[in-house]
């Protein structure tokens, strides 16, 4: 459930082209549907493409086999679909293939974490191969079958691929997204949506415990909503060199969940707000101890400056959210799951 409410797709094109940004057209359609997809690539013949869809929640992704299938069909289906059409429609030697996939494909290693290859020695030589799939839900793992497909298309039709592995996305908005209300991107705060900042965003504003798993002292990696759009623009405008296949960490922060608590709970009580941390069971199979080291010296490259802090991120998301406190407290009962 999303705070506050988005506004139609029509709606929303038409404030954009009020702001200046003419180049915008929409097409309804399912990416699962290899005869949609075909019908697109072949009429529009993309130099580049930013693929963005996925069903993108772990929670939802656990709640039964059925939601783990669907999961991963959908998001495997979609992306195999745009390979293959680039592929059939002739298009493998000159299109951009950009992914957003996840940080959560690396797991909680105990090596500091690469950008790119994994260079690995063994008794019979030296290679480099991809990083294996070490992921914790059904949902990251459809991300890793991805990314085995991505490196597929590039080793046999020399695609050339940049895998942007996403990490936690904080703020609500962009320099963009800020012109228009009916701009706006969706916040979704539950527990099977809402990513762990924005629900202990809700948690603050909703006069409820901010819930840490555990001892809370793994590290998580994050990115502002402001950077993760520039450098995805980045992406496109500064390609991999043809057929080479770019893998860059999403990544600006890396910070603990009991870090991150902590700074919203000091952010929310500068605004007024009282709030407490607690303490509960995790529901989850982790490391709660575990120090992310993660690499994205290549990522920054193409990011530059970084725009947007975890501080002001948070400040964003709860005036956001104070905005729609009414509306928020009716649903509290959703910030954990039954």
């Amino acid at each position: 459930m999303s705070i506050p409410p988005i506004a139609e797709v029509e709606v929303r094109l038409s404030a954009a082209r009020q702001a200046g940004y003419t180049n915008l057209s929409f097409v309804e359609g399912d990416l699962t549907d290899p005869v949609f997809v075909n019908e697109q690539i072949s009429e529009l013949k993309p130099d580049t493409i930013v693929h963005l869809a996925a069903q993108p929640s772990a929670p939802y992704s656990e709640l039964d086999g059925e939601h783990a299938a669907y999961t991963q069909k959908n998001n495997n289906d979609s992306t195999r679909n745009l390979l293959w059409s680039i592929r059939e429609n002739g298009l493998a030697d000159r299109t951009h293939f950009i992914e957003t996939t996840t940080t959560g494909v690396y797991g909680a290693p105990g090596f500091d974490i690469p950008e790119g290859l994994l260079d690995v020695t063994t008794q019979g030589g030296r290679d480099k191969v991809p990083y294996p799939g070490m992921a914790r839900s059904w949902y990251h793992m459809s991300k890793c079958n991805d990314i085995n497909n991505l490196q597929l298309s590039n080793v046999q039709w020399g695609l050339t691929i940049t895998d942007l592995r996403t990490a936690i996305v904080f703020g609500t908005e962009t320099e963009d997204s800020a012109k228009s209300l009916d701009l706006r991107t969706r916040f979704d705060f539950d527990f099977f949506f809402g990513i762990v900042v924005n629900r202990f965003c809700a948690m603050a504003i909703g006069n409820f415990p901010i819930a840490i798993y555990g001892k809370g002292e793994q590290s998580k990696p994050y990115i502002s909503l402001e950077d993760c759009v520039e450098s995805i623009a980045g992406a496109v405008e500064r390609p991999a060199d043809p057929g080479d296949m770019r893998i860059l960490n999403q990544v600006t922060k890396v910070e603990s969940v009991l870090s991150l608590g902590q700074t919203i709970r000091r952010e929310a009580e500068s605004l007024g707000l009282d709030v407490t941390l607690e303490h509960v069971p995790n529901p989850r199979i982790e490391n709660e101890t575990h120090r992310m080291q993660i690499e994205n010296g290549a990522f920054l490259d193409i990011l530059g400056d970084v725009r947007c802090t975890m501080a002001q991120g948070i400040v964003q998301a709860l005036k956001a959210l104070l905005e729609h406190r009414d509306t928020l407290l009716k649903y509290r009962d959703r910030f954990m799951k039954e």
